[in-house]
C-alpha cells in the first residue's frame, strides 16, 4: 500500500431550515463577497433561491451569480465562473445544487487564484490553493459534498476528467 494522508475538513449542517443558515455561516468565517453557482433553476422553482439570497442579505453578503450549470458540467462555464469571480473580488464559491454544480464550484474556486489553465488539474497537475468552498446539497447522489474530487467536460473534445485535490 502506498502511503498517503487524507485530510478532510468538511463541516456539515444537516437538518430542516439549514438553508437559511449560510449567511451566518460565512459572515462567521470572514466572506463577505461570494460566487453562487446553480444549476439550470430547480432552486428558483423549489424556493431554496430565496431561502439562500435571504439569508445572504440578511447576513451582509454580496453576491454575483452564475447558473445554468448542466449536469456533466463543461469546462467552458467553469472559465465563465473564473472570469466573472476574480472581476467581482470573490472571496469563497457556494455551490447550490447537486454534484454537477458542486464539481464546477470545486473547478472555479482552484481556478480563481491560479494563474494557468484550470484545465491543468483535470490533466494531472495537483492544484495548491483554491478558495473556499460552500455547498448546499440540493441531490443526495455523488457525494461531492464530501470530498476533493471533481469531474468536468471539455467541451472542444468531449475529454471527460476528474480532479482529486487534497
Amino acid at each position: 500500500m502506498k502511503d498517503f494522508i487524507f485530510h478532510s475538513p468538511t463541516k456539515i449542517i444537516f437538518g430542516r431550515g439549514k438553508n437559511g443558515k449560510i449567511g451566518k455561516e460565512l459572515a462567521k468565517d470572514g466572506i463577505s463577497k461570494i460566487l453562487l453557482v446553480y444549476g439550470m433553476g430547480s432552486i428558483k422553482r423549489n424556493g431554496v433561491y430565496d431561502e439562500v439570497v435571504s439569508s445572504l442579505k440578511d447576513s451582509g453578503i454580496s453576491f454575483v451569480e452564475l447558473g445554468g450549470i448542466k449536469p456533466n458540467p463543461v469546462l467552458s462555464r467553469v472559465y465563465e465562473g473564473i472570469k466573472l469571480a476574480r472581476s467581482e473580488g470573490c472571496e469563497a464559491v457556494l455551490g447550490v445544487g447537486g454534484g454537477s454544480v458542486i464539481d464546477s464550484a470545486k473547478a472555479i474556486a482552484a481556478g480563481i487564484p491560479y494563474e494557468g489553465d484550470v484545465w491543468d488539474f483535470y490533466s494531472g497537475k495537483d492544484p495548491e490553493e483554491a478558495l473556499p468552498i460552500y455547498s448546499i446539497l440540493t441531490l443526495s447522489a455523488t457525494g461531492s459534498e464530501m470530498n476533493g474530487n471533481s469531474v468536468i467536460t471539455r467541451d472542444e473534445t468531449m475529454e471527460k476528467k476528474g480532479c482529486t485535490a487534497g
